[in-house]
């Protein structure tokens, strides 16, 4: 390991505040459904983000290099967040009103985890974000695929676990929400990807 291990540690840690769609599903999730649905919901936002790393490794970043590429996946990617977005707004009243009986029975962990890839890897911002860090750190880290293997997977532990952390502390504030509470955190949820979806294709437009 020829790189300083405070490098991947501290990108992980900022990485994990980064104000996206995700950042605040991450939240709703822990609010409305719990602790481990929350940790479900993440570990597929992390493989969606191990197979950003991965393609733009292999090379395949060059394909954002191209500006009429780059537009349409912008395109792409912001019309199915406004989409769900928008799917998310009409459902939330009546998701509101199932909460009690979902309580009732064991979460869909395996949902939860596509749920968080899905977002995830619709978003073109979060791949070129990653693209980004690959040529930033690519001198520090070397052509070495074990030291790159090493780089990213301190970044992603370390990006969980801050996550887990803020998990936690979002989990403690489930009990002080009332079900008109529950109605607002899922209305402004639907705005943020709506917003981002409307701020994704603006770029590709």
């Amino acid at each position: 390991m020829d790189f300083n291990l405070l490098t991947p540690v501290t990108v992980g840690f900022f990485t994990a505040f980064i104000m996206g769609p995700v950042f605040w599903v991450l939240l709703e999730t822990s609010i409305t459904k719990g602790f481990r649905a929350a940790v479900a919901f993440d570990l597929g936002v992390i493989i969606a983000d191990t197979c950003f790393i991965l393609i733009c490794y292999l090379g395949s970043f060059q394909l954002l290099e191209d500006e009429s590429n780059r537009q349409g996946l912008f395109v792409l990617g912001g019309t199915i967040l406004f989409l769900y977005g928008i799917f998310s707004w009409i459902n939330r009243r009546r998701k509101n009103k199932k909460q009690p009986k979902i309580k009732q029975f064991k979460e869909n962990y395996f949902g939860l985890v596509a749920k968080g890839f899905a977002i995830n890897i619709l978003n073109v911002g979060v791949f070129i974000f990653w693209g980004g860090v690959l040529i930033v750190s690519s001198p520090a880290i070397g052509k070495s695929f074990t030291d790159f293997s090493l780089f990213f997977a301190i970044v992603l532990l370390s990006y969980f676990a801050t996550d887990l952390i803020k998990i936690s502390v979002a989990n403690r504030f489930k009990n002080l929400l009332t079900s008109r509470g529950i109605l607002i955190v899922n209305t402004i949820i639907s705005i943020i990807l709506m917003v981002s979806g409307v701020v994704l294709i603006v770029k590709g437009s």
